[in-house]
């Protein structure tokens, strides 16, 4: 690739299109409706770091950081870092069980919309053809251009592609390897793998010890060309690019990115955590946690089906689906769509468990995803007593929601109120449906014309009575969540 040829053809890009490289311009935004339809999405980490599959896709990083139990394992089971680096995993990185194809189903069969795979990680390893650098999955380890089959397998089902870029913390994910004899070492030049590996920052400082001018060039075509080779409709970008030292380039590739899709006929999503992104530029992430209340705005949550790591371990914890299903539930009935990571095996393989939940979660979507798809927020929420612990990193502890516990959505005609945890009597009663004055307070006085159940042919009895809309039904009987379909006038 001629590099300055490129920067030339990106700065004509912006100069040219609707979108400049400024605030101002880029609040011009608008959310796509393909993307506030879809509300489910499935996230993929796999790379080199599935190949140790030990305590995290961190792997690369911790296990140049001394007295680790990545350090240790690493030591124990691969020898001295000086002679077996995190480089040495590539050749092993075979994938020769990797079928797009297979994913494709099994994703379609989730009832996911929107897949992102992660184009590049931490680790500086990219999982397409690359013509910056050849530390890429095309020409090394699988010599598959991964992202590539994954788009053209996921176009046949109709999901959207999407790509995720984690690349900015790779300014210092490496660096701990200069701090002993490693195989990481001086001079590292633009091109190397391990480049730069700069001391590791505060995360959270915006004016900690910036990187480079060349680094960030190079994060910018890298990331440019993911767009330009794929054309995903959605860029995710995981922390730290909100560094002051980034924000003019991500001005550059929204605006570019903007432009390009403008160009296709396309509408597309950047998603961005800790305000890297003007508000209103692009949308908003909560990585591992969700928001306690309902937001006016589009928002989305990040999570694992494991609870210790976002890529394949030997070790995984996995959630339970329907935990997952109850989240991504009032998730939606906040105004939130649900990005949901599994992680493959090194051979392209994925794991049994996370198969497992991707089928159960999309056969209740078969079921009762009629509330969740194309679905929109209702005057709450929701009722009940469970509350929902605000933030990141607050997946891990599980909800334990009772039959008062109840989401709602509306799509058209109806408003669907999912029961959380179905009682065994079949009894609920839902409070804010009940016959209350409307005169002074904004209380619901629509007219409720028929009840029905999702999957179940029962016609429930029901009365509304100035506490509570009651309902009792004889037949339903569920482990997951249940949805009353009800018809408003």
């Amino acid at each position: 690739m001629d590099k300055i040829k490129y920067r030339e053809e990106i700065e004509r890009v912006i100069k040219t299109g609707r979108f400049q490289d400024n605030w101002d311009s880029l609040s011009g935004y608008e959310l796509p409706e393909w993307y506030r339809k879809a509300k489910f999405g499935i996230f993929i980490h796999w790379g080199i770091y599935s190949v140790p599959a030990f305590g995290s896709e961190w792997y690369s990083r911790n296990m140049y950081i001394q007295g680790s139990r990545e350090f240790d394992h690493h030591v124990k089971t691969y020898g001295e870092h000086k002679d077996f680096g995190y480089k040495d995993f590539i050749p092993m990185f075979k994938a020769e069980k990797f079928d797009a194809g297979e994913w494709a189903d099994l994703f379609k069969a989730s009832g996911a919309k929107y897949v992102v795979p992660v184009a590049e990680h931490h680790d500086g390893f990219q999982m397409y053809k690359s013509e910056i650098s050849h530390y890429n999955a095309a020409e090394m380890g699988p010599e598959k251009d991964v992202l590539g089959d994954l788009k053209t397998a996921l176009e046949k089902e109709e999901i959207v592609l999407g790509a995720s870029s984690h690349r900015i913390e790779h300014w210092f994910f490496m660096s701990h390897g200069k701090e002993f004899d490693s195989d990481i070492k001086e001079p590292l030049v633009c091109g190397d793998f391990y480049w730069p590996s700069m001391p590791e920052p505060d995360h959270h400082d915006l004016f900690s010890a910036s990187p480079t001018e060349e680094f960030l060039e190079d994060w910018l075509l890298r990331t440019c060309e993911i767009v330009d080779k794929y054309r995903p409709k959605i860029v995710y970008f995981d922390w730290w690019i909100q560094h002051s030292a980034a924000k003019p380039y991500l001005k550059k590739f929204a605006a570019y990115y903007y432009n390009r899709a403008i160009e296709w006929g396309e509408q597309v999503v950047i998603n961005y955590k800790h305000d890297a992104f003007m508000f209103g530029c692009a949308v908003v992430d909560i990585e591992r946690g969700q928001f306690a209340e309902q937001k006016p705005y589009f928002w989305q949550t990040d999570t694992a089906v494991a609870v210790n790591s976002w890529g394949y371990t030997e070790n995984n914890s996995y959630k339970k689906a329907k935990d997952i299903i109850c989240d991504l539930i009032d998730i939606v009935s906040k105004n939130g769509c649900l990005l949901l990571n599994i992680g493959p095996r090194a051979d392209g393989s994925i794991p049994e468990e996370d198969k497992a939940i991707l089928t159960e979660i999309g056969d209740w979507l078969k079921i009762n995803g009629e509330g969740i798809y194309d679905s929109k927020l209702w005057r709450i929420s929701g009722e009940g007593p469970t509350q929902i612990e605000e933030g990141q990193f607050t997946d891990s502890k599980e909800k334990v929601f009772t039959k008062e516990d109840i989401r709602f959505t509306v799509r058209g005609s109806y408003l669907y109120a999912y029961i959380l945890n179905f009682p065994k009597d079949g009894k609920v009663s839902i409070h804010a449906l009940g016959e209350k004055n409307a005169s002074k307070l904004p209380n619901f006085h629509g007219i409720i014309k028929d009840i029905s159940i999702l999957g179940y042919d029962e016609k429930p009895q029901w009365i509304r009575e100035e506490e509570a809309l009651h309902i009792n039904t004889q037949t339903v009987a569920s482990d997951k969540p249940v949805a009353f379909k009800i018809l408003i006038d």
